[in-house]
């Protein structure tokens, strides 16, 4: 390293800030050879240029790194956590070089269960080692994983870890030889059979448990908002957008369903199922999302061929009315979608798929029916046990989990799933960074509807000129002047939604 780019390096350290962030580490010709993760970015980048060289004394490997650095870069976030996940997203974006030699390279825990062992135990992994087992995860916490893994003992009596089952006669197993056949509560002596249909039952629990997760985290950000307690809810705001972007990654792990291109044999077994005239080219699906009845959306998606078509996804706010009521909502959306078809004179899809049971079902069709429209093909997908719903006096179909129509209803299912989510988050965080005007001296109800209406964001308020603020009735110099000193300490988003997310 020469000693101008020592020098830079020195320059570029001394700037950086005391946040959590992720560092890349550069060589000269711009390649990203390593990426950490630290708490404080100026104190941890500061130890690969110290000429005591404390961290490379500690870790020898990294010896041979630090000649290469010519440069770096940094990523600010808002908290440890979300420097973990994003530094692991970037790893495996870019597989830097010499983050497969250091020994603090950090992986997420997984559940790993060996399905192919005759009463398979739950264990915890940081690696995928084989294609026989089926993974979980990844998950963030690692003490809540536990805790977790500890419940599903005590309420499943399913084994963990490395216990050591043995079979005591033909075809009967004993779990346990000690006194936790005792605590745990189940019966200690079972057959493979009954031991699987435990096995099942702690599957299902642990694919939602994330899910639970966040929709507690979401109720206690909200719970802070109400309070004014901006600060931690923007943290959790966070944290729930970072785990919701690990998780839905792993999505294909914990339901085993393939991702690639849908083949017309797969739409063919669809329509054979559905009793339909043709297969089903063009699927939409509809999902509400809401969070106690508040932030009330939902979202339509798209599926052309068995594949996502993004650019026909569509989001809608609720209007017809405030409140918890999911038949309402899904009569209002399907009505203005295909209303809209019918005035614009373009075709229905193929088949209609409503993320829900018969009540769900039974507004989509009075939809139709209130605005005197003949309905597509429509069934409904119930999730307690992926039941297929018809709207006629059919009986409900089950197929089982690995048949290849039932996946494909499955994967626009969840996808629709994932639309409205997101789109739900979106308002609750803009809710939240919305209602930090409700601090500023002299902000009523009127002129802070003037403002959101004027700059349509915090984000895009944040960066106006006092002059810019003037122009919204009710602020003049003084009052224009001081809610800009107010907002100046804010951090900014951008606003990072596509053409297709466009709310309706």
């Amino acid at each position: 390293m020469s000693d101008d780019t020592k020098s830079r390096l020195k320059e570029k350290v001394r700037a950086l800030p005391h946040v959590p962030g992720v560092y890349l580490m550069k060589d000269r010709l711009g390649q990203i050879i390593y990426v950490g993760k630290a708490k404080d970015l100026k104190k941890r980048v500061s130890t690969y240029f110290q000429p005591s060289r404390k961290l490379a004394v500690q870790q020898p490997k990294v010896k041979s790194m630090l000649p290469l650095i010519a440069d770096f870069d940094i990523i600010e976030v808002k908290s440890d956590t979300e420097a973990l996940i994003l530094e692991g997203k970037l790893i495996k974006e870019w597989k830097p070089k010499y983050n497969t030699d250091f020994v603090d390279d950090k992986r997420f825990l997984l559940v790993r269960l060996d399905g192919y062992q005759p009463l398979p135990a739950f264990r915890l992994t940081r690696n995928r080692i084989d294609s026989k087992s089926t993974y979980y995860g990844p998950f963030v916490h690692p003490v809540l994983l536990r805790k977790t893994l500890a419940e599903m003992r005590r309420t499943f009596g399913i084994l963990l870890g490395d216990a050591k089952p043995r079979e005591i006669s033909p075809g009967v197993w004993r779990l346990y030889d000690d006194v936790r056949r005792e605590i745990y509560g189940h019966e200690n002596e079972v057959t493979v059979e009954t031991y699987r249909e435990r096995v099942a039952k702690a599957c299902d629990f642990l694919e939602g448990r994330a899910r639970e997760w966040i929709s507690q985290m979401e109720g206690q950000m909200l719970a802070h908002a109400e309070k004014h307690a901006f600060e931690k809810a923007a943290e959790l705001r966070d944290l729930i957008t970072a785990m919701r972007a690990t998780l839905e990654r792993t999505r294909k792990f914990t339901r085993n369903v393939p991702i690639g291109a849908t083949s017309e044999d797969t739409l063919e077994h669809l329509r054979a199922c559905l009793d339909l005239k043709s297969p089903p080219e063009r699927m939409e699906c509809f999902d509400i999302s809401h969070v106690s009845g508040s932030f009330v959306v939902a979202s339509m998606v798209c599926f052309r061929n068995g594949k996502p078509s993004k650019a026909d996804y569509r989001r809608y706010h609720i209007k017809s009315f405030v409140g918890n009521d999911d038949f309402r909502a899904m009569e209002e959306v399907v009505g203005r979608r295909y209303q809209r078809l019918a005035d614009e004179g373009r075709p229905f899809p193929d088949l209609v798929v409503i993320d829900g049971g018969k009540g769900q079902v039974g507004a989509a069709l009075r939809a139709f029916l209130v605005l005197n429209l003949e309905p597509p093909p429509l069934i409904g997908l119930a999730k307690k046990r992926e039941t297929i719903i018809f709207p006629d006096q059919r009986p409900p179909l089950s197929l089982p989990l690995n048949d290849p129509a039932i996946q494909l209803l499955q994967r626009i299912r969840d996808e629709a799933h994932r639309f409205a989510n997101s789109f739900n988050a979106d308002l609750r965080s803009r809710k939240i960074r919305e209602s930090i005007l409700d601090e500023f001296p002299g902000m009523g109800e009127s002129r802070r509807a003037a403002l959101m209406k004027h700059f349509r964001s915090i984000t895009r308020l944040r960066k106006a000129s006092v002059e810019e603020i003037q122009q919204v009735e009710g602020f003049g110099p003084v009052l224009a002047a001081a809610l800009h000193r107010f907002l100046g300490g804010l951090p900014s988003e951008p606003d990072n939604r596509s053409t297709a997310d466009q709310a309706y």
